[in-house]
């Protein structure tokens, strides 16, 4: 007996040896590519700028090939098991309330930094140069009835994230409302099937990976040497980048800790996911990243992995709470509208609100904070100042979103381990 111990923990040493030097051979891969995003986004060579440039697009869009379905079949596979008895309604009524409740946070915050540091108005002759013909205006209510499909394929095509998850919402929901039946089985079978080759394309990615942050890494450095003007909007950008540091680097991690779990740990399970936001500035993009990273790195529950992050990357925007906030306020001051404490208290439930219609794209909250405005009457001339500049703030933005999602799914995950049926270990070391 004691010899096929002895067989058995070689065995398991040797796999632990194995894993280690797996770890370290993707620690090496990461940071060689790293060293070369840099390198090349510094060298003059177009010919380099174009390479890098075609892999960041061809990284692009395998994540959006990937994420619009993984949405759907995520959603709908987790919400058709409702009528089973199962506990996706106490999983979504967790990460609704934490989901709220980071996104407030986000904003309170972002409202408490612009009061301290109470960023100046730009120079009139500043103001005047921006050409306010180009910036798009648009109702929230045309915002709102984007989300509304005509057409079952027209938002998986188009990429809309909201309107797919608004129809894989109303098909899991129908799916779980129909009688038990052979039929209804091999419908719930096939939606599985799927949503299984759906993640091994996804390991199959993160197996290259690294080479799709070398493009990302390159691609923005060629774009900052273009220059940046920053004049008398750097203390406004010192709030919105303050503001999502102080969300990232204290706020949820403060929030992991009174939960009883361990960010550092948790940082270092969702770091592939959190690398990928910040260069991609696409939490939807990401989605394939994040779900893989919180399952395998950190051993959270598929079932509510699958069911907590698809919705957390549509509706849990931290980031672009605290970016309408301080914008909106910012644009309202420089046109000559008092800011109060009323006004600012009223804005942080307008970003709120807002932040949640985003779509986890590149420079949706850009956008969407135009929209916003427009339909308030707010002038939003000043946004084209913003727009150089706004690429460093999306990346910082979607990284904490994703953050932002990995907190809530983790804490879900914590809360919820002992009250789901057959859950996997959910502490599993990193």
């Amino acid at each position: 007996m004691s010899e096929v111990k002895r067989v058995e923990s070689a065995a398991q040493q040797a796999l632990r040896q194995s894993a280690k030097k797996q770890r370290l051979k993707t620690i090496v891969f990461y940071g060689v590519c790293i060293i070369l995003g840099f390198v090349f986004g510094f060298a003059d060579s177009p010919f380099l700028h174009q390479l890098m440039d075609f892999i960041a697009t061809v990284f692009t869009r395998l994540f959006s090939f990937i994420a619009v379905p993984i949405i759907a079949l995520s959603l709908i596979t987790t919400l058709a098991k409702l009528g089973k008895g199962s506990k996706s309604g106490l999983i979504f009524g967790h990460t609704i309330f934490y989901t709220l409740l980071t996104t407030i946070v986000a904003a309170c915050v972002a409202a408490l930094l612009y009061e301290f540091l109470a960023p100046a108005n730009l120079p009139s002759e500043i103001v005047g140069t921006v050409d306010a013909e180009s910036m798009q205006k648009t109702t929230y209510f045309d915002h709102i009835l984007t989300v509304i499909p005509n057409n079952m394929l027209q938002p998986f095509v188009s990429g809309n994230v909201l309107s797919v998850l608004l129809i894989a919402a109303a098909v899991g929901l129908a799916l779980a409302m129909l009688e038990p039946s052979d039929k209804k089985t091999a419908v719930e079978n096939l939606l599985g099937g799927f949503q299984d080759i759906l993640f091994k394309l996804i390991h199959w990615i993160l197996a290259v990976l690294p080479i799709g942050i070398m493009g990302f890494i390159a691609k923005l450095i060629a774009e900052l040497e273009g220059g940046m003007m920053l004049g008398g909007l750097a203390t406004y950008f010192g709030v919105v980048i303050g503001s999502n540091l102080i969300q990232m680097f204290i706020i949820l991690p403060l929030l992991l800790l009174i939960r009883g779990l361990n960010p550092l740990r948790i940082a270092k399970g969702m770091m592939p996911a959190i690398a990928v936001a910040i260069f991609s500035k696409s939490s939807a993009g990401t989605l394939p990243v994040t779900m893989a990273s919180a399952e395998d790195n950190l051993g959270v529950n598929p079932k509510v992995s699958r069911f907590v992050l698809p919705v957390c990357t549509t509706i849990n925007m931290n980031g672009c709470a605290a970016f309408i906030l301080i914008t909106s306020l910012y644009l309202m001051q420089n046109a000559g509208i008092e800011i109060t404490a009323v006004t600012i208290i009223t804005w942080i439930f307008i970003a709120t609100i807002a932040a949640v219609g985003n779509a986890g794209v590149p420079m949706g909250c850009y956008f969407l904070t135009i929209s916003l405005l427009s339909s308030m009457h707010v002038p939003v001339l000043l946004m084209g100042i913003i727009l150089p500049v706004y690429t460093v703030i999306d990346m910082l933005e979607t990284g904490v979103n994703v953050w932002s999602d990995a907190t809530v799914a983790n804490i879900v995950n914590h809360d919820l381990k002992d009250r789901l049926d057959d859950a996997p270990e959910a502490e599993a070391a990193v």
